[in-house]
């Protein structure tokens, strides 16, 4: 059963010659958490005010609940936007903060104030609705700009980067505060961030953009372990890059050649290969073991650098033949002393830890 209900269909975008949005074309699902996530200008705002109908495209269409809104201005879509700096207006109260647009649908004064109290509920903020604008923290400030989104009862919350302005704490707790909502009143949330960390423990799926293309969608998990291309690889997280060469296929195994790893082998994967066909290889920092005695199969290092970042630290090593020194994370607590620069250790790097990256 198909279950889209917001259907981007081949949509590209320009402004003069610059093309913000290359030919997107995907779906999102009713109730989904979705997140168009990316570095600055690779076209993630521009592809939701083309949602929201701030802007308009050049190809494509774009359909919500089944219908065509390409065409429709903001107040003819069933969607609702919160932006980066709230937009909450500094004259009203949080009271008439909210209700600004219900006041457009000349509701009853009691269903009005119905609504408000029940959107103040909602963000847990019982009590502050006739607390000023400027008498609010932060965060209240955000939850004010959420309901007064949310209050108009939308088919789909867009939101640009909302808790850019919060500090880190504060941010983290309206992260979970966020999804808990979107939950709590089931409609599907389009978000965009920059903040990789912020996707991963946000979202439902994830969209990669880069230089107004969608790279990759998928969930968070397969996001992080199985990126399609070096490019979201190195967006995502930290990852170490290896290049070889395939050496010989034995049964489903390949064996590839890791230059200062030595011989690897690997599991097959669908792509058809021929010895000697270059190989690039993809680790994250946590996968590889660290140890300061040998191992079997272990690679010999130096610790050139070390940061300690309280339950885990984060280890640059340089190996031979190699210019790059490897990045390493390890979970503290098991030496006291941590690890310092100059000292040797041994680095393993388990078979299936490692990702092939496509197109090599």
């Amino acid at each position: 059963m198909d279950d889209s209900y917001i259907e981007i269909e081949n949509v590209t975008k320009r402004f003069g010659g610059v093309i913000a949005v290359d030919r997107a074309d995907f779906k999102i699902r009713r109730g989904e958490f979705f997140s168009l996530l990316g570095p600055s200008g690779c076209g993630k705002t521009t592809l939701l005010r083309l949602l929201a109908g701030f802007e308009f495209p050049d190809a494509g269409e774009i359909y919500i609940d089944g219908n065509d809104v390409t065409g429709l201005p903001p107040d003819k879509r069933p969607t609702n936007m919160v932006f980066q700096s709230y937009a909450i207006f500094p004259h009203l109260d949080v009271f008439d903060n909210i209700a600004y647009g219900l006041r457009r649908e000349r509701l009853a004064r009691a269903e009005l104030s119905a609504r408000v109290e029940d959107a103040l509920s909602l963000i847990k903020l019982e009590g502050f609705g006739r607390r000023k604008a400027d008498q609010l923290s932060g965060g209240q400030r955000q939850r004010v700009a959420l309901a007064r989104a949310l209050v108009c009862r939308p088919k789909v919350l867009l939101l640009d980067e909302p808790l850019g302005a919060l500090d880190k704490r504060l941010r983290e707790s309206m992260q979970l505060e966020l999804r808990q909502l979107q939950k709590s009143v089931g409609i599907t949330f389009v978000f965009v961030t920059h903040d990789q960390e912020e996707a991963l423990s946000m979202s439902d799926r994830v969209a990669v953009m880069s230089a107004g293309r969608v790279l990759q969608i998928a969930e968070p998990r397969a996001l992080y372990e199985r990126p399609n291309c070096r490019e979201v690889a190195d967006f995502i997280g930290t990852m170490n890059f290896f290049e070889g060469t395939l050496a010989a296929v034995e049964a489903d195994k390949l064996v590839v050649n890791a230059g200062a790893l030595g011989y690897v082998r690997l599991a097959a994967d669908t792509q058809t290969r021929k010895t000697d066909d270059p190989i690039a290889l993809a680790i994250r920092p946590e996968r590889i073991s660290l140890s300061t005695e040998p191992g079997e199969g272990a690679t010999r290092g130096m610790i050139a650098a070390s940061a300690y970042l309280g339950e885990r630290s984060h280890l640059n090593v340089l190996i031979e033949g190699r210019a790059e020194p490897v990045a390493v994370a390890v979970q503290n607590g098991a030496r006291h002393g941590g690890y310092r620069a100059g000292e040797a250790v041994y680095l393993g790097f388990p078979p299936d830890a490692f990702v092939i990256l496509p197109g090599y």
